[in-house]
Order: structure tokens, then C-alpha cells, then sequence
């Protein structure tokens, strides 16, 4: 059985055909920020192609297509968003998709997605709960509990970005005060670098940016002042690390997780060092003592989120 998975991610839309447990094409192309809902779909349409022609297959030899996207998921349709080609509203993806492609297609959160991938496919196989933490540009969190994904009421579950951890705290992208994401997304670090940089504190961070040639501080210009022992950059990542131990360490205590995968684009930078130093955090933080969920870092890489799509249009169809 062929399935193809994808993931949406604010710059590349990322596409795996998965068939069994083998990845036999992919590709990945610019992530649309205009042309409304029929633009991005035609898009995804696109992108579903040249990942089937990658494989050798044709779109009539794929079974379903799965989408992680970022945002609230109810029933295939996505709330609209800065990561969803510039669409503002809600709008039905699933049902959009599955017409230009005449597949079945599955529509599930982003780093849900890639929890299914890591607990089918890579580092939490044999767990039945687990959480699945992505620290990147923001941070956001999967759930699968008893081996299945875990999406809540109302779409919204494993948003461990946005759970409160000071409260009255520094302000989030959401609009709210003191969430994970404030203190551990890499975009919330950058701002807080700016402004202690203008109140006159010392850093390298924009500068090795600059000779990165990077118009942004990407992970990697993070992972080079800190490799640099830059005061600054140093001390937001032990702000990321107190927040993050925070959050999961009680996501761990109401819900009694064997596993706490760790992944993103800033994590996977900052490699085995920050896992480390996360678990030392959160030890203490944690009601069963001695501590038995592990904590381990993502194994099926920037594939994850995709191939974890795919899983899912497989089993959904």
C-alpha cells in the first residue's frame, strides 16, 4: 500500500511516499504565503505529483494522502494562518485536496503527525504514551496515547507551546502571557535578543548571522554563539530549557508518559548537549520519583512530520 504524507512547514512543503515501512520518493518545494485556499491546494496538488514521480508511481497507484499541518484540525478542515498560504480563515483542506486529487485524503496537526512517525516508525516504537515535543521557530507538541494519536475535543491538544509556565510572564505570539513557546521558540529568542541588545548588552548573534549570510537567526547562527560562549545566547537557552522542563514535566505528571520525544529545527542543532541538560531540568520537576519516562531525541529527522502523515493516511483508509 502506497500513501503519500505531507508536511506543511512555514518555508518548504515537505512529501514522502511511504510504502510499508520504506520511503521511496520525496521532494520538497517553497511553501505558498498568497493565493488563498484554491492556490495552496493547487500547490499541494503539485507537490503530491513530483514526490509520486519521484517514486516512479503514478497519483493512481497512491491509496490516500495525508497533510500535518500546523494549527487546530477539526473534521479536514484548518484553521487559516501565517503557515497556510496567506489564507485567513478556516477553509475544508481535506475535502479541497481529496477533489484535485481524487484520493482520499487525511488532514491531521503538524507535530501530531510526526508523534504518529516517531511511535510507528522511529525512536518511541513499543511506547503506547508518549508526547512529541517540537522547539523550532515556536514549539509544538503531539500526543499518542494507548498507540493512538490524541488530537482532543476539539482539535487542539499537545499544544505545549502555549501552556503557562510564568504566569503574568513574557508575551507569546498567541497574545497570551508566560506560554512555553515566550521563552523557547526560536522567533521569541530573537526578539528577546533584540531588546536586550538596543538596552546595551553585549552579543555576537546578529553578527555571525550577518556572515552566515542569514537575513534571520536561524538554529544554526543560535548553535554558533553559544558554541562561541556568547553570555547572551547562553543565557535564553537556559530560559528555553527552564520553560521547556516546565511544560513537559507537567504534561508527564497529568498524563504518565513513557516517552517525551524531542525534535525541531532548534533542538536537533543544539544535538545531544540540550536533550541532556532538558532531562537534568526536568528531573526534579517530576512527581514520580525515581522518574520513569525517557526523554530521547527524534529519529526520523525533518522526514518525520511527512512520513508520519503518511502513516496516517494508511491507517485512516
Amino acid at each position: 500500500m502506497s500513501t503519500v504524507g505531507i508536511d506543511l512547514g512555514g518555508t518548504n512543503i515537505y512529501a514522502v511516499v511511504l510504502d510499508g515501512e520504506e520511503v521511496r520518493g520525496s521532494t520538497k518545494r517553497p511553501t505558498p504565503t498568497e493565493g488563498g485556499a484554491e492556490g495552496f491546494v493547487k500547490e499541494l496538488r503539485r507537490t503530491t505529483r513530483k514526490a509520486v514521480e519521484d517514486a516512479g508511481l503514478d497519483v493512481a497507484d497512491v491509496d490516500a494522502v495525508g497533510v500535518g499541518v500546523p494549527g487546530i484540525v477539526t473534521d479536514g478542515s484548518v484553521d487559516g494562518g501565517p503557515n497556510v498560504g496567506g489564507v485567513s480563515e478556516r477553509f475544508p483542506l481535506g475535502d479541497l485536496l481529496a477533489t484535485e486529487l481524487s484520493t482520499p485524503v487525511s488532514v491531521i496537526n503538524d507535530v501530531t503527525a510526526a508523534a504518529i512517525g516517531e511511535h510507528r516508525l522511529g525512536a518511541a516504537q513499543g511506547a503506547s504514551n508518549l508526547l512529541t515535543v517540537f522547539a523550532g521557530t515556536g514549539v509544538g507538541g503531539g500526543l499518542v496515547l494507548d498507540g493512538v494519536a490524541f488530537e482532543g475535543s476539539h482539535g487542539g491538544a499537545g499544544e505545549l507551546g502555549h501552556v503557562i509556565v510564568r504566569q503574568g510572564g513574557a508575551m507569546c505570539g498567541c497574545g497570551r502571557r508566560g506560554c512555553v513557546e515566550a521563552y523557547a521558540g526560536r522567533r521569541a529568542m530573537e526578539r528577546s535578543a533584540e531588546r536586550a541588545q538596543a538596552g546595551g548588552r553585549a552579543t555576537r548573534l546578529f553578527e555571525i548571522a550577518r556572515e552566515k549570510g542569514k537575513d534571520r537567526v536561524t538554529s544554526g547562527v543560535f548553535k554558533a554563539a553559544l558554541d562561541e560562549g556568547d553570555e547572551l545566547v547562553t543565557a535564553l537557552l537556559g530560559e528555553a530549557v527552564e520553560a521547556l522542563a516546565a511544560g513537559i514535566a507537567s504534561v508527564v505528571n497529568l498524563l504518565d508518559l513513557e516517552v517525551v520525544v524531542l525534535g525541531g529545527g532548534l533542538a536537533d542543532k543544539l544535538g545531544e548537549g540540550f536533550r541532556a541538560e532538558l532531562e537534568v531540568a526536568m528531573r526534579p520537576l517530576l512527581f514520580l520519583q525515581p522518574p520513569e519516562v525517557r526523554l530521547v531525541r527524534a529519529a526520523l529527522g525533518d522526514s518525520g512530520g511527512a512520513i508520519g502523515a503518511a502513516v496516517v493516511a494508511r491507517e485512516r483508509a
